[in-house]
């Protein structure tokens, strides 16, 4: 093969290969009702902050009871530099940085979740989590969106476990 079509081939194939796993992570996101609630509760969460601001937004957030904060359901939010902004089941959290934190495999779960961001406006990650009061993690997707934070770059987003 000439060496002035080598790189160009290369080029080619770099391309080809983002787009399948781009495509992969598309197909393998959740389709399931729950995870159509799901979206649609970020969505949600994310035009209140907007309309509302974060203090008046978080407060709403933090209510348990309510369409956000139900169960094992609750809508969370981190700055883009992995601090965690708001965490209604776990406040002690917040303020913390967990851009390193780790799901039981290894996935750095909020690097995964900021990276996702850095391409798309939202998206499906998916990790290993712990359900509440089991200590075996289990598989849990989460919706996130990009969304200003009073100024602040940031993501809003909830999660749920499958089975």
């Amino acid at each position: 093969m000439k060496r002035s079509l080598w790189l160009p081939l290369m080029v080619a194939a770099a391309v080809i290969a983002v787009v399948l796993v781009r495509a992969t992570a598309d197909r393998d996101a959740p389709q399931s009702e729950k995870a159509k609630h799901i979206a649609s509760l970020v969505d949600q969460a994310a035009g209140l902050i907007q309309e509302q601001g974060r203090a008046a937004a978080f407060a709403e957030f933090r209510k348990k009871g309510t369409m956000w904060f139900t169960g094992d359901i609750y809508i969370f939010a981190d700055d883009m530099a992995g601090n965690v902004l708001l965490n209604p089941p776990s406040p002690q959290n917040e303020g913390k940085n967990a851009i390193d934190q780790k799901d039981a495999n290894g996935k750095l779960l909020q690097r995964a979740m900021v990276e996702l961001l850095k391409e798309k406006e939202a998206g499906w990650v998916d990790y290993m989590w712990p359900k509440p009061g089991q200590t075996n993690p289990s598989r849990k997707w989460s919706y996130v969106r990009r969304v200003n934070l009073d100024g602040v770059s940031g993501l809003v987003g909830a999660g749920f476990y499958p089975e």
